[in-house]
């Protein structure tokens, strides 16, 4: 994969950039790449990886729909004899 070098970056531009990455608990170049990607990803274009999709929720998103499931892991023992 190839790499690009940005140089003179705003400052300002920078430090949003910078606490981003802080805030979501990232490196820069994932931040940064997740920006590339919003600006020019088209919705036909398949998704490279499921990484892109993991580790959207917070544990709290994920124990609700874990709970929200629930009912539809029960399995009916009448209905497979």
């Amino acid at each position: 994969m190839g790499q690009i070098t940005i140089r003179d970056i705003d400052p300002e531009v920078e430090k949003k950039i910078r606490s981003l990455a802080k805030g979501k608990g990232k490196s820069l170049n994932q931040i940064i790449k997740e920006i590339i990607h919003k600006e020019f990803k088209k919705t036909d274009w398949p998704t490279s990886s499921l990484k892109e999709l993991s580790g959207t929720w917070t544990r709290e998103e994920a124990a609700e729909f874990q709970h929200s499931i629930e009912s539809c892991e029960q399995v009916d023992e009448e209905m497979w004899q």
